[in-house]
């Protein structure tokens, strides 16, 4: 049998809207992950290497499709300004990574089984 490099499965998740247009998926859940660590959307936007207004644009074309905040922000002040995920950004991030992980596992299994003697 000719063998074949190793193969392996990566899937991406992704929430479509009715018309099939993407509104949430690994970009937004990976900048949401990196504001709730940094507390900033500028320091997040700049640690995965994009500008903060395309950060912006993300999670303002997010917001609008899903119909609620996912940002609180604060400007300015004495300890200057910042970001913190809404209680409904964090619910919907834990949905989404948990999903994620069991649609990871099952696919992973399955490919195992179908794919081992290729």
């Amino acid at each position: 049998m000719n063998h074949s490099p190793d193969l392996r499965l990566a899937v991406t998740l992704r929430l479509l809207d009715g018309e099939g247009q993407r509104r949430f998926g690994p970009g937004v859940a990976a900048l949401l992950e990196e504001v709730r660590e940094k507390r900033s959307l500028r320091a997040a936007a700049a640690s995965m290497g994009m500008a903060y207004s395309k950060a912006w644009r993300i999670v303002r074309t997010a917001e609008e499709a899903l119909g609620h905040k996912l940002l609180s922000s604060t400007i300015g002040g004495r300890h200057g300004g910042g970001a913190a995920l809404t209680e409904e950004a964090e619910a919907l991030l834990a949905a989404y990574q948990a999903l994620r992980e069991e649609v990871d596992a099952f696919a992973q299994k399955r490919f195992q089984e179908r794919f081992r003697d290729l």
